[in-house]
This record gives C-alpha cells, structure tokens and sequence, in this order.
C-alpha cells in the first residue's frame, strides 16, 4: 500500500470513528425525549441519509466547478446523480429558526418527489413535524450533531450507511431487545469472501432476496472495478428483495450514490411475495449470480404458502415450519439462471447442514442433484445479532467437470480475530478462504474433498466435523495444569450455587 493510499485509509477511519461518535451522541440527545427507544434507528438514519445526500450533491457541484468554472451548476444537471430541489439542501434546514421539524420534513418529501425512481419513500414515515416529540432544540441538536462531518463519497468508505447501520444494531440491541430476524448484519469481510467465490463479471445480473442494506450488491459491483471493469455495465442487472423498510431504504440510496441508476429494489417478504418474476416462464425470475444473507432459521416463514406454491420453488421438499433456511436456499436455486455458469452462495446456521428429517431430505436431494459444490464453516458470534457459527454454502447450476460429484468441506472456525463482544473475520482470512476454494484440494485439518459416495455413507450429513478433523492447538495446557482449573472452575461453580440456594431460600421462593 502505498503512501497516499495509506493516508486515504486513515482519514476514512477517522471519519467513520467521528460518525460511530455523533451516532451515539444522536443517541444521547434522543434519550429522554418522547422518542422510544426501540425507534430510535427510524429518526437517526434518515438524517443521516439526507446528509449524505446533500454532501454527495455538494461533491458533484465542486467536481463540476473544476470542469464549467464558476457557472451556475444547475445549467447542467447531467452532474448530479439525483435532484435536490431548491431550500432542500441540509445547510437550509440547518439555517431554519423556528418550525425545524417542518422544514425537515419537507426537505425530505421534496427530495422523495423529485427522484420518484430512485428515492421513493427513502427516508419513511419519521413524524418530525411533532412538536411534543421534537421540539426545535432537540432538532437542531440533532442536526448539529452531524453537521461538522463529511460523508460525501470521497471521504466515507462505500457503504458508510450501512456501517451505521451496523453500530446501530450492535450498540442498542441489548438496550431495544429486538434485535429480531432479519438483522443480522453481514460482516464486510464475509461480504468480499463470498463475492470472490462467485466472482460477478461484466454485464452479469445480481441478486439478493434478503438485501438488507445493499452490502452484497455494492460488494459485487467493487469487485468488478477492483478487476477494472465498469460499474454501468450492472444497469438494469441489480436486484434486491428486502423486507424491512428502513434497510431497503439505505440499500436503495446506497446504489444511488454509488452511480447504479438502474436497479431494482422491492420491499416485500421474499418468500410469501417474490417481486420478481418471469411471466414466459410462470416462475421466478432468474440471474446469473446468487447471493444472501437470509434470517436465520426463520420461524413462521409461510410453510403453509408453500404447501402449494405457485411458483415451484419447493421441489426438493417443503422445510419445517420452524426453520426457513431451506426456503430460501430453495428460492435462491429457483432464481439461478437455467444456463450458463449461474452460482450462488448463501450464508447459514450450521445446524442447517445436519439436521435430520424434512431438512435431511432437502439436503439429500440437493447433494444427489450435484448442486452443492462447497461448505465453508466459520468461526461463531461472527454477525450482529447472532451468536451462531454460521457457514457459508456455494451451489453451482453446473459443476465444472473436475468438480463434478464432489463437495469442497472448509473448516474456517479457526479464522477470526477475537472481539470483546463480537469476533472478527479480517482481509487476511477471507483471502485465506478463497485460496482454499479456488484450489478445491485437501488441506490437512482445513479443507476435504468429499466425494458424493462418500457423504451418503456418512448419512447425507455436512457436518465439518465428520470430514475435517479440527487441529489440536498449541495453546492447549498440560494436564496437570487442566485437571487444577477444572477443580477451580468445579469449586466455583459450587459456590454460585451455595449463593444461590441462599438467596432463594432466604427469597421464600425455596423451602
């Protein structure tokens, strides 16, 4: 890395270090107020949404300047990416007096109307024009806050938005207790890995049925012009299926700001309600590229929909009512392209590659259909609201030849650098995982090459346990050494459960 790239680095840090510290500060100022708290991310991120919008707008003025001279800019609205109508800019709601709410409220809805396409219903439903909840104090110090930052796309990594997003969840979750489904925050790196592995060309449509924040378009979209490829060759080939609407909303305004103008992206249930689909075919739509972070083992996710789904995505069996990993695996395999190379890559609970029963069955098909080509088993407590190890499946529409009847079986669980609350996957590991697919070889106590015989034997199961042996680490202490802190950890347990019996008893809940 050279010396300007180092330095570019560095300010980035330093912005995102500034922006985790206005969140929070936003979160400080909101505390107290008639705001919930559980709501707090619906009023923090549309501001910050429309700061970023009006900083990119300011990026491109000045970018246009150096090109026109002191022209008035809006002789060339080729410039800008989308409109921000005249007394919409953030520095007008800034300068507002009195009615700040007001004011911010139709700064947003105007900038909505003027870009119906890309913006519609970007920044929700806030209610800033009620004064028991904002009064102009709290709105000014709510816009103060964010005022002396830059996030214009030269000084904020891609996905800055989703970064927020991101510390939102990891910060407040024990504080809302509803981090539920559909939070789980992709980790950049396992977003870079996974993209590696499917390795998205020119031209190539991409899609995600559990979008959230757009991490793994934008993620693919880098990873051509990382191989200098053009980004506008993705118009009209990125799709995103999203739920949630604050999350649909970044994954929108992300693509926008990072100059995909034609995508497409639907706020609905995926499985109750795919948006996408092909009338020719009376089925779902399909791509070339595959790829998803879906909820872990959903509940409730519409088996009974499915019992005879219109669109003939449970060919290989109908999951469980309590786990939906495989209806989404299985919409997934819908929306591969019937020709070509079309892959995908999901990302699981582990307890997804051997549970039994419907699940089994599911699995069984799918490995006897030669659809399975790797299963890369990573560390846990990798994503946001899950502690879970989760792995990382890839399938393959068809195989190449040396691959053919063949599973690659990575054990990564080693592969993290560990966090006070959350462990981490850095670069490192990630390009460690993409050398062991690429090579698709044994690696001892990492990587094993099953034959499809081979994993009938052992039941149909993709238990890494059963195929990769975990190495023995050299941390592991003599055993003198483990029988004493076993005794300690034995007699400590014995003392809590003294102090316990104590309180209940003295409590009158234990007699």
């Amino acid at each position: 890395m050279n010396a300007v790239a180092s330095s570019d680095k560095a300010e980035k840090i330093g912005v995102y270090n500034e922006l985790r510290s206005a969140l929070w500060d936003a979160a400080n100022t909101l505390r107290g107020s008639a705001v919930d708290r559980t709501d707090w991310k619906g009023y923090i991120l549309p501001l910050l949404f429309f700061k970023r919008i009006s900083d990119v707008w300011d990026e491109e003025t000045a970018e246009a300047q150096e090109i026109y001279g002191e022209a008035d800019p809006s002789l060339f609205p080729e410039i800008h990416r989308f409109v921000v109508p005249e007394g919409c800019h953030w520095n007008d709601v800034r300068e507002t007096a009195k009615n700040v709410g007001a004011a911010l409220h139709r700064a947003m809805q105007e900038i909505e109307r003027a870009n119906p396409d890309t913006l519609f219903r970007v920044f929700g439903t806030a209610d800033w024009g009620n004064k028991e909840k904002f009064s102009d104090e709290l709105l000014k110090d709510l816009i103060e806050g964010f005022s002396d930052i830059g996030l214009g796309n030269q000084a904020v990594s891609t996905d800055v938005l989703g970064d927020a997003y991101e510390y939102l969840i990891g910060k407040f979750a024990d504080v809302t207790r509803r981090n539920k489904a559909g939070e789980f925050y992709t980790p950049r790196s396992v977003v870079r890995m996974m993209v590696e592995i499917l390795d998205p060309e020119e031209g190539e449509s991409i899609y995600d049925p559990a979008c959230g924040t757009g991490g793994m378009l934008l993620g693919a979209i880098e990873h051509v012009m990382r191989k200098g490829g053009d980004p506008r060759t993705f118009y009209g080939k990125i799709y995103g299926q999203e739920k949630n609407l604050t999350t649909s909303a970044i994954a929108r305004m992300n693509l926008v700001l990072h100059g995909i103008e034609d995508f497409q992206i639907a706020r609905e249930d995926t499985l109750r309600s795919p948006a996408f689909t092909d009338s020719s075919t009376s089925g779902i739509a399909t791509f070339d590229c595959v790829i998803a972070n879906p909820p872990f083992s959903l509940k409730e996710w519409g088996r009974e929909l499915w019992e005879a789904d219109p669109w003939g995505r449970a060919q290989y069996g109908i999951p469980p009512e309590s786990y939906g990993d495989y209806a989404f695996v299985q919409h997934m395999i819908s929306s591969m392209a019937p020709t070509g190379d079309s892959r995908m890559a999901v990302v699981l609970p582990q307890g997804a590659l051997f549970r039994k029963s419907a699940e089994g069955t599911i699995r069984q098909a799918l490995l006897e259909n030669d659809m399975i080509e790797a299963v890369i088993g990573l560390a846990p407590n990798l994503f946001y609201g899950t502690q879970l190890a989760g792995c990382v499946v890839v399938l393959r529409r068809k195989k190449p030849a040396d691959r053919k009847n063949k599973v690659l079986i990575i054990d990564a669980s080693s592969l993290f650098r560990k966090g006070r609350a959350q462990n981490f996957l850095d670069q490192e590991h990630s390009d460690q995982i993409v050398t062991w697919y690429r090579a698709f070889e044994d690696v001892e106590d990492r990587a094993k090459v099953a034959t499809i015989d081979e994993i009938k034997k052992e039941g149909w199961t993709l238990n890494i346990s059963r195929y990769v042996l975990p190495p023995i680490g050299e941390d592991i202490p003599p055993l003198p050494e483990a029988v004493d802190a076993f005794k300690t950890a034995l007699a400590e347990a014995r003392a809590a459960e003294d102090h316990l019996r104590k309180v209940l008893t003295d409590g009158g809940w234990l007699q």
